[in-house]
């Protein structure tokens, strides 16, 4: 074998051992989350459904890993805790809890240059989530979202999921202000 063939085959490996690593750490991070967050998951399901206006759930169809569509659940609600049933996606294996924004399997950026987000799965939350979200034009989000694919590694998760909730908080907190 060739030193170049070797070099490519451990990067192949290294990067196989990192997906690897990424799941069990989405399937043991999600499952946690799942079985703390339960009493507000049904409280949340309660509230909407005695809130009246139909159903409980709202679905969506997003571009999954390899662009294979999948029907997103969130809870009908404006607040962040619309986004609890997204937890059920990550332990399934179709969201992760780190990724690019789910977008819809039509949308510009699963086509062409930004193809590429479709190799890893879409995330609960990601960089475009902790850098201002809907405050940042759509052209820097998708910036965001490919550079993550391009680099993303398990330290880099773990800086983003610490970042999230400080950054839902402050935008909560601006709302109410």
């Amino acid at each position: 074998m060739t030193a170049q063939r070797v070099s490519t085959a451990k990067r192949v490996m290294t990067a196989e051992r990192a997906l690897t690593a990424k799941r069990a750490f989405d399937v043991a991070g999600g499952t946690l989350l799942l079985l703390v967050l339960a009493p507000l998951i049904v409280g949340t399901a309660l509230s909407v459904t005695l809130g009246g206006g139909g159903a409980v759930l709202r679905r969506r169809t997003v571009a999954g890993l390899g662009g294979r569509p999948f029907t997103m659940l969130t809870f009908r609600t404006k607040s962040p805790l619309a986004a609890l049933p997204l937890l059920l996606h990550v332990v399934v294996g179709r969201m992760s809890l780190v990724g690019p924004c789910p977008l819809t399997p039509a949308h510009r950026e699963c086509a062409g240059e930004g193809r590429r987000r479709l190799s890893v799965r879409p995330g609960l939350t990601g960089p475009w989530q902790i850098s201002g979200r809907s405050d940042l034009p759509w052209e820097e989000r998708e910036l965001l979202d490919l550079h993550y694919v391009d680099h993303h590694w398990l330290g880099m998760d773990l800086l983003i999921l610490a970042r999230t909730l400080p950054a839902v908080r402050r935008r909560r907190a601006a709302r109410f202000a």
